[in-house]
């Protein structure tokens, strides 16, 4: 607790001056001794500081107590208060830094009575507030039932070690301002024993997994990938995806898609093989697969229930991996008992929306969306790649990895048509389903972060990640060239 105090006593000393006042609202707990020791060090700096502790229950944790009696000895502390039972709050001018140090990150209960009337009090104040961990009142994972107006508002999180999960959900956002991770020495073999289903997927992780190409490669070597995608009004999507999959390594790329698709895909991407469908508007029927070594199937597709009898034919008869998005997924959710006809194995890329439509459900916030799509991973052994600013990959074994890379100016039509054919080209290419994953999503977000800096996220479009996928696959075979 001391060295975290330090930590946290140095982030706040190179923000603000000594000449800002400071009010520190402290809880019974552990957080709220975190908050005590900062308060101290603070004071011993010349800040002006007022401690609030707040003890209703009159049972402090231990290292609370002792960080209450070696504030008690700090003689350069403005005023201590410890509140039993009654409490005549602070005014709280724009020119305050307040120190949330009430509740930390094993709070499992909605705040209520009078720590909820403060946390309100504080919120609609104009002082600054650092939260101390994690904001009094926001619990660390699951937030579904919490009731978010008793929950501190942060300019500023000083969250200690890690991120907690709930920092990456976007219902969240609002209560953490700026996040800032504060190393205070924790052992990493320590960490490592730590058993956890959640991680955030680091570009170190990929190295060992990246395949490498022969010098005495050929075509054959590097797969052959199947795309049923586009109607009629919607080639450009398969455009995307062939694109994309071309662009991720794949040796050859088939498209499947109506006759009326056929000029546009011949223009827009030479390098594609068509395979024509037999209607001009629609795919209606399932095509050969036993030549292919991956199935990429959705973008673009249309709801034809023609389409859908194709799609479920198209599933049953191929061997190899395969990727369902968009449309393909929006067919499934209209024909829900076909859920149980998909192979193990099976990688399904949905947004949110489109996932609440495949669980047939609508769900609250982020967690209890994810939870779903982990437990559906489990039940069908499939990958479900839950997509949005921290994409969740949810695997088959119960594991969720989020993926760190990608920004808002992803936000556009034909994103996630590129992640299908970036994954897609990835099994292709030899890789095996939880890589493809791994390795697609991470790429697909660098090369939309490496787009930004060049368009800036307003003007980015789908075409933008494409055309930045080779500096990001450099990058991070270059990365692993230099470990």
């Amino acid at each position: 607790m001391e060295r975290a105090a330090k930590a946290l006593t140095c982030e706040i000393a190179g923000k603000w001056g000594n000449d800002v006042p400071v009010v520190v609202f402290a809880g019974p707990g552990n957080n709220g001794g975190d908050a005590l020791a900062v308060a101290r060090m603070l004071a011993e700096r010349r800040y002006q500081v007022s401690v609030y502790l707040f003890n209703i229950g009159g049972k402090l944790s231990a290292d609370c107590s002792v960080n209450k009696q070696r504030l008690a000895d700090c003689k350069q502390i403005k005023k201590m208060v410890e509140v039993t039972s009654e409490f005549d709050p602070p005014q709280l001018d724009g020119g305050v830094l307040v120190i949330d140090g009430l509740f930390g990150s094993g709070l499992n209960k909605p705040l209520a009575g009078g720590f909820a009337s403060l946390v309100k009090y504080i919120n609609q104040s104009a002082a600054t507030v650092v939260s101390i961990d994690i904001p009094s009142g926001l619990m660390a994972e699951d937030n579904t039932y919490n009731v978010r107006a008793n929950i501190i508002k942060a300019d500023v999180t000083l969250t200690l070690q890690k991120i907690k999960l709930s920092f990456l959900f976007p219902e969240n956002q609002k209560f953490l301002g700026k996040v800032v991770t504060v190393d205070i020495n924790l052992s990493k073999e320590g960490e490592d024993r730590i058993a956890s289903r959640y991680r955030i997927l680091e570009e170190r992780d990929l190295h060992p997994r990246l395949l490498h190409r022969d010098d005495f490669a050929h075509k054959g070597d590097m797969g052959n990938a199947l795309l049923v995608a586009g109607s009629y009004g919607m080639a450009g999507a398969a455009v995307l995806a062939a694109k994309s999959c071309l662009r991720s390594g794949a040796g050859k790329v088939t498209v499947c898609t109506p006759r009326r698709n056929n000029d546009i895909l011949q223009i827009a991407v030479p390098e594609a093989v068509m395979c024509l469908d037999r209607d001009d508007t629609y795919f209606s029927e399932a095509v050969e697969s036993s030549d292919y070594d991956v199935l990429g199937i959705g973008p673009g597709l249309g709801q034809q229930e023609c389409s859908a009898i194709a799609l479920i034919t198209q599933v049953r008869r191929t061997q190899a991996p395969i990727v369902i998005d968009a449309d393909g997924l929006n067919i499934l959710a209209g024909h829900r008992a076909w859920l149980q006809q998909l192979p193990k194995g099976i990688i399904m890329t949905p947004h949110p929306k489109e996932f609440e439509r495949l669980a047939g459900n609508r769900f609250i916030d982020t967690f209890e969306r994810i939870s779903s799509a982990s437990d559906m991973a489990r039940r069908l052994s499939a990958y479900i790649i839950l997509k949005g600013h921290n994409s969740a990959l949810c695997m088959p074994d119960g594991e969720i990895i989020f993926n760190p890379t990608g920004n808002a100016g992803m936000a556009t039509a034909g994103s996630g048509d590129v992640l299908t054919g970036i994954i897609t080209g990835l099994l292709a290419r030899g890789y095996k389903q939880a890589d493809a994953c791994m390795i697609g999503m991470y790429v697909h977000g660098l090369a939309g972060d490496i787009a930004a800096v060049e368009t800036g996220v307003e003007c980015m479009v789908a075409s933008d990640i494409i055309r930045c996928l080779p500096q990001a696959f450099k990058r991070l075979y270059g990365e692993s060239l230099a470990d």
